[in-house]
């Protein structure tokens, strides 16, 4: 018996029946959706995770210690770089069962879905979409900690040298600052060796301070920074 007639043979007795036109149309129209709901998704979590990266101040992590680097790691929203991962991976699953998918090798599959999702991310927190989004999370989900409020907690710790809060009074060289717990402290800052030309040393504006305590209301600080990140002025006590 010819091989053709084995096949005929074979679909004759398994009852192998075409399936109609319809059912590969919406399958595959399903699959490329489920494509850019994936991709749209991982934009999303991309801009929240340079949100904080921009947050974590790579000129404050310039020159790294250990504490700088759980710095770091303490504010890297693990959540969000999971999600990332896990709609890469539906995109790429979606691409890899559509009906051309098949033309894709398995590194631009993965490739194409990543990159669009870094694109369309990076956009979206240039149009600050990464910052709403975070904290708009924070606030609908109780159980979540924002990098705004994680961010308060590191730069919260004077007896390690990072002091962050309100500028009260400016007076010579020395300045008032109302840190986020609402405890005020005389700063020092006659010798310090950095200050960003952004930070404008004047009443209302919330600044990070790298230094270390004089006593339990006095702090000497040795950088200056702005609290929003580089370029990135704030004025006023941060929400949360």
């Amino acid at each position: 018996m010819k091989s053709s007639e084995k096949l005929i043979e074979t679909i004759k007795q398994q009852d192998i029946r075409p399936m109609p036109g319809w059912y590969y149309f919406l399958k595959n129209g399903l699959l490329w959706a489920s494509f850019g709901f994936a991709v749209l998704l991982g934009a999303m979590a991309f801009s929240v995770i340079l949100f904080a990266i921009q947050q974590a101040d790579f000129n404050v992590l310039g020159h790294l210690s250990h504490s700088k680097m759980e710095m770091f790691l303490g504010l890297l929203p693990f959540l969000w770089i999971g999600v990332l991962l896990l709609f890469t991976a539906v995109a790429f699953y979606s691409i890899r069962n559509s009906e051309r998918g098949y033309k894709f090798t398995l590194a631009k599959q993965i490739g194409f879905s990543a990159l669009l999702s870094i694109l369309l991310g990076t956009l979206f927190f240039i149009g600050g979409g990464g910052r709403r989004l975070e904290q708009a999370f924070a606030t609908n989900v109780s159980l979540y900690e924002s990098i705004q409020e994680r961010k308060v907690k590191i730069w919260s710790m004077p007896e390690s040298g990072y002091l962050s809060g309100k500028i009260t009074e400016v007076a010579g060289d020395h300045f008032t600052l109302e840190d986020f717990k609402g405890k005020s402290w005389e700063i020092q800052y006659g010798d310090t060796t950095f200050i960003a030309p952004i930070v404008q040393m004047e009443v209302g504006e919330t600044i990070k301070l790298i230094g270390k305590m004089a006593d339990d209301t006095v702090f000497k600080a040795n950088e200056i920074r702005p609290w929003g990140g580089p370029g990135q002025r704030h004025r006023g006590r941060q929400s949360f």
